[in-house]
């Protein structure tokens, strides 16, 4: 009997401590969250419009904890930035395009490593509609240039109403590398990917990605729009070619109307429903999310998924885009173990100091550490 209850006494002491491991566990887990939102907070409360002029918008779980606004949408006329202020991301749009690129793989129009001649049989340049393929196209493995840093800045943007009206600053230059063989970063190439979208599904692309992507996600103010176009709560961008000058100017010169490769507008809120219905099934089943999230190539800094950045350098995965651009910076990053979804959109570029990107190594620190 006395051994029974001898047994009995060290079971559930055993149970005890199971529990209370549990319980000292889930209390830290908790505590080093908490202690995260502390920081963040403390952050934001102390972010000078000197030194970051736009919107933040940080969520964890799928839920915002945080949405704040800093500085001025027209610095000419003291009107400030809100939470729902349009702004351009310039490369997010890279991110969208991938989207609908690998909607119409699911949907069985498109291979992945085709050559774009059966998409595309009249495209003017041979080697790249018999060589390059659209993973190549997705993964800036094509060898096509980055048109925008090119002829484009000397050109008059207003004349890029299509996006065929692009292709002309680019189909005939000579390829920076054999396709398949190197990374080149190419906004060219996600052109010719909007030119593919445009042939197979039979609709204009700007009307495609609005009707599959943002009304899909619930992405009711993001769009293109014409360099002049007047907008309520449009952010003015201003550029001080990053950091060369200490008197911003204004960037409509630098832009144009959006192309597959960049420059919509959209909303810190706008992005992160992208991001939320890219990585919940809604806008790619499951498998096909996976596919585009898989690191394939090396880039710069990053590794890259089809349109994605992958960054393998922080102690977890960080996915998401980047968008820079005289008078515009933004950030999506997704910090995939610890479910943080950061968002930064601005309006004026980095100057080396301030801006942007040092708001966007806050959180890359705080969250995912070196």
């Amino acid at each position: 009997m006395e051994k029974a209850i001898s047994k009995n006494i060290k079971t559930m002491k055993s149970k005890i401590s199971i529990h209370t491991a549990i319980a000292l566990l889930l209390f830290l887990t908790n505590s080093f969250g908490q202690t995260k939102e502390i920081e963040i907070n403390l952050f934001l409360d102390n972010l000078k419009p000197s030194n970051f002029s736009g919107t933040i918008l940080v969520a964890n779980n799928d839920t915002i904890i945080e949405k704040r606004a800093f500085g001025l949408a027209s610095i000419e006329y003291g009107i400030p930035n809100k939470v729902d202020t349009k702004f351009n991301i310039a490369s997010i749009t890279k991110m969208i395009t991938a989207v609908a690129t690998l909607q119409l793989y699911e949907n069985g129009k498109v291979e992945l490593k085709r050559p774009i001649g059966e998409y595309l049989p009249n495209y003017p340049n041979k080697l790249v509609r018999d060589s390059v393929t659209i993973h190549q196209l997705l993964t800036h493995t094509s060898g096509n240039n980055n048109f925008y840093v090119g002829n484009f800045l000397q050109e008059e943007k207003s004349k890029y109403k299509n996006i065929s009206d692009f292709v002309p600053l680019f189909v005939n230059d000579t390829l920076l590398s054999r396709p398949g063989t190197k990374y080149d970063y190419s906004a060219s190439g996600f052109v010719i990917l909007g030119l593919i979208i445009e042939k197979v599904s039979g609709q204009n692309y700007y009307d495609y990605v609005k009707e599959n992507i943002f009304r899909t996600a619930g992405m009711m103010n993001t769009t293109e729009l014409e360099i002049d176009s007047v907008v309520p709560n449009k952010a003015s961008g201003y550029t001080t070619f990053f950091g060369g000058s200490n008197i911003p100017k204004r960037n409509e010169y630098y832009l144009s109307k959006a192309s597959p490769a960049g420059f919509h507008y959209s909303t810190v809120e706008d992005l992160f429903k992208f991001s939320k219905a890219l990585r919940n099934g809604i806008l790619l089943k499951k498998s096909t999310a996976e596919l585009m999230f898989e690191p394939k190539v090396k880039g710069y800094n990053t590794n890259l998924g089809y349109g994605i950045d992958i960054d393998l350098r922080y102690n977890q995965t960080i996915q998401g885009h980047s968008g820079g651009w005289y008078g515009v910076r933004a950030e999506l990053m997704d910090f995939m173990k610890d479910k943080y979804t950061v968002v930064i959109l601005s309006n004026i570029d980095d100057n080396g100091k301030t801006g942007a990107s040092h708001v966007a190594d806050f959180f890359k620190e705080l969250i995912a550490e070196k």
